[in-house]
């Protein structure tokens, strides 16, 4: 993977919110990459930074420094008007599906939306519309005349999807997308995300908290904390073998599908440190049972501790999960 060029690459991001004793700092130094056709799904707690990190990458949220390159290109430092035109090639799909889609347009209008501002007069937009509206499973003919308000949060869902593929992006941003469905309806929208993966080349950034979700839909995973990434790494690996404390806590909390499972994974106790104060050094560190000075005093360096997969932490985790 080291050998590939990355579609999506992020240095040292950083997202402040305030100013003087009143800044948050929402994500702090966040590094990544995203390659060609692959899922990096990214987890943690609420309030991690996650969804900041997700809109930041868009410029919804300004960056306060750090660099987010999309095909080599720096489009942290672009202007308004050159960023609009290099959105087309990154989209992004929010966790609210009825609230981010226009309630006053029909929903063919909404899908073509995209083609109008940037290719206004085309011949095929009709053809488009109608296209990716099958695709993600919406009769155009029996529903395109319809308003958004008489669609469940499936359906609608399913619409945010079609608008997002009418410029036919490289990337796409799912930001919870399916948090706020019912799990039946989950399942229906990731299969068909992930025919649609497959179908267009899509590169995709999934955010979310399901543990399981995440699993099951992302080729490595990123976990954060307060800011930060502390671990990242292939899925499978991740969830086997978790090399961080914080890691090891999150997956032990997620619920067991055997209810006769004899599971006893440890509890993370307290509440996660304010982002307007977080604690020097390790920002896990007054929360984690392996703590020492030297978390206190030193910031963790990431380090590799197998192929692919990254933690930083000062004393990372070499027991196996079962």
């Amino acid at each position: 993977m080291e050998n590939r060029t990355p579609v999506l690459k992020v240095e040292d991001l950083v997202v402040n919110f305030g100013s003087g004793s009143k800044t948050v700092s929402a994500v702090a130094g966040v590094s990544f990459e995203v390659f060609e056709g692959e899922t990096l799904g990214i987890v943690g707690e609420s309030g991690c930074g996650k969804s900041t990190t997700g809109k930041a990458l868009m410029r919804i949220i300004e960056v306060t420094s750090g660099t987010i390159e999309v095909d080599g290109v720096n489009i942290s430092t672009m202007s308004k008007k050159i960023l609009r035109k290099a959105r087309t090639s990154m989209q992004m799909i929010f966790q609210d599906p009825i609230s981010s889609l226009n309630p006053r347009r029909r929903i063919k209008d909404i899908v073509a939306e995209p083609l109008d501002c940037w290719e206004p007069n085309r011949p095929d937009r009709e053809d488009i519309v109608v296209d990716l509206l099958n695709k993600v499973g919406i009769d155009p003919e029996v529903y395109g005349n319809r308003y958004a308000r008489q669609f469940s949060g499936g359906q609608c869902q399913r619409i945010s999807i079609a608008r997002s593929l009418a410029m036919r992006p490289k990337i796409l941003i799912c930001d919870e997308m399916v948090s706020a469905l019912d799990v039946s309806v989950q399942a229906q929208i990731l299969n068909l995300l992930e025919d649609l993966k497959k179908e267009y080349g899509l590169t995709l950034l999934f955010i979310a908290h399901d543990l399981a979700v995440v699993k099951n839909v992302s080729d490595r995973v990123a976990v954060m904390y307060l800011g930060k990434i502390c671990e990242i790494g292939p899925s499978d690996q991740l969830y086997a073998s978790p090399a961080h404390p914080y890691t090891k806590f999150l997956l032990g909390a997620a619920l067991e599908a055997d209810p006769d499972s004899d599971k006893h994974d440890e509890v993370l106790t307290g509440e996660p440190p304010s982002p307007m104060n977080p604690p020097s050094g390790c920002r896990f560190r007054t929360r984690c049972p392996n703590a020492t000075q030297k978390c206190a005093d030193e910031v963790p360096i990431p380090q590799m501790v197998g192929e692919g997969h990254e933690v930083a932490c000062h004393y990372p985790l070499t027991i196996t999960r079962k």
